[in-house]
């Protein structure tokens, strides 16, 4: 992750069911669902001033550690996600056991 957004809080926004990070004015998302202690990380979307900035990367990377400090398990349904999982396979530990397509 940029060292510029490391200070930078991530906020699970329950209303809209979207973890969010802001940077510069403009917000980051990823879509999930929840039931009990599994999560499902559905979306990744950042606005096109965001770009290319490391942006989603930081998103799911803060994402990830809220997910693991909170003791949920992972079923990664965003493409995005998934990909990242696949480039840092230590975060598997927190994938629920049903998912094999990593």
């Amino acid at each position: 992750m940029k060292e510029e957004y490391i200070g930078l809080p991530l906020v699970k926004n329950e209303t809209d069911h979207q973890f969010e990070l802001t940077v510069e004015g403009h917000t980051a998302i990823i879509v999930y669902k929840e039931s009990g202690s599994k999560i499902w990380l559905i979306h990744t979307e950042a606005p096109a001033e965001l770009e290319g900035k490391g942006v989603a990367t930081a998103l799911i990377e803060k994402t990830l550690a809220y997910l693991e400090e909170n003791h949920y398990t992972l079923v990664p349904l965003c493409p995005l996600v998934a990909a990242y999982l696949k480039r840092h396979p230590e975060w598997k530990r927190i994938v629920d056991p049903s998912v094999t397509h990593l």
